[in-house]
């Protein structure tokens, strides 16, 4: 189901409720509630790196403010695909869990009396993924616009040229030194040449540039490409590469398009395999949660994490103006 279905879904439920009852007979009956809710809204994961969402909640609910711990946290996960897979999964595995939509759970908010809430989206980058969330808060806003629903949206984590000086040095003890190998900084990409999120990622790679002459920017689509990425790693010498994932979840990309340990059933190559049929040793960053070891993403590092906390405490501050 596509975001503009969903929106017309919305509204056509309204206006059936609006057959039984009046707006202003539901807004006397149902019991508001003054404190906003907070949304972190993700693209998603089936895969077992889903456990970076914990991680993040529970350093956001040590960090946020004491006026605001007791704040409703919500998840929605903004993939259509990974919610049918992972609740299809839950379902099998009879797990009492459920990932739910945008839409769905401001709906649910909503329905609860909710008239304030702040959405917080994980992206890295502003980009296609983000613009679309920013388009479904607004088809919300109007789709409620009767009942005085307030909605308003944090930032990503590259919104401010400050943040990516912070992130890059968050990863400075990551990087391979020049005298043991070279870098690849993994990131998304975008396929689309207009899209706003090129400036960002160009600005990236320029800051990287500037700092670390054995660390390069590649892409899984968009301007950075593979193919420039490996062959700028093919120049290294010690012949050892290092995958850095620039994805808040270290999830399928990571694990398979980059480090994956077998072929495609195209054939196809991972970016690891590539260069170790080349002759170079690879490896990429790991982190021990909960007694398992993962792929270490983004939302592993906690001075990354906090600045998606602030982003969230300025937004929630917006309400009290």
């Amino acid at each position: 189901m596509n975001k503009r279905l969903v929106s017309i879904l919305l509204i056509a439920g309204m206006l059936l409720g609006f057959l039984t009852t009046s707006s202003s007979a539901m807004m006397k009956t149902m019991t508001l509630k003054k404190d906003p809710a907070i949304v972190i809204a993700a693209f998603g994961t089936t895969t077992k790196a889903m456990v970076t969402f914990d991680y993040f909640e529970e350093q956001l609910r040590r960090e946020l403010p004491d006026k605001y711990k007791k704040l409703r946290i919500e998840w929605a996960f903004t993939s259509e695909i990974v919610r049918e897979r992972a609740n299809k999964k839950f379902k099998k595995a009879g797990i009492n869990k459920r990932f739910k939509s945008l839409a769905q759970v401001i709906s649910d908010l909503e329905d609860q009396g909710y008239r304030k809430i702040v959405v917080q989206p994980l992206h890295i980058f502003p980009g296609i993924e983000y613009e679309s969330v920013l388009r479904m808060v607004e088809g919300l806003r109007e789709a409620f616009q009767d009942f005085d629903l307030r909605i308003k949206v944090g930032t990503p984590l590259l919104t401010h040229w400050e943040d990516m000086e912070t992130t890059v040095e968050a990863l400075k003890e990551e990087l391979l030194p020049p005298t043991e190998g070279c870098n690849i900084l993994v990131a998304h990409g975008t396929g689309e040449t207009m899209n706003g999120a090129n400036i960002t990622y160009l600005g990236l790679e320029r800051i990287v540039n500037a700092y670390y002459p054995n660390v390069f920017i590649g892409t899984v689509e968009g301007i950075q490409t593979r193919t420039e990425a490996l062959k700028k790693a093919r120049q290294c010498n010690p012949r050892k590469i290092r995958f850095i994932p620039f994805m808040f979840v270290a999830g399928d990309h990571i694990m398979n398009d980059i480090m994956g340990q077998e072929p495609g059933d195209d054939g196809e190559l991972s970016w690891a395999l590539e260069m170790k049929q080349a002759g170079f040793a690879v490896d990429a960053p790991t982190v021990q949660y909960r007694g398992k070891i993962y792929y270490k993403g983004l939302g592993f590092y906690k001075e990354l994490d906090r600045i998606f906390v602030k982003s969230i405490v300025r937004t929630l501050k917006k309400f009290e103006k």
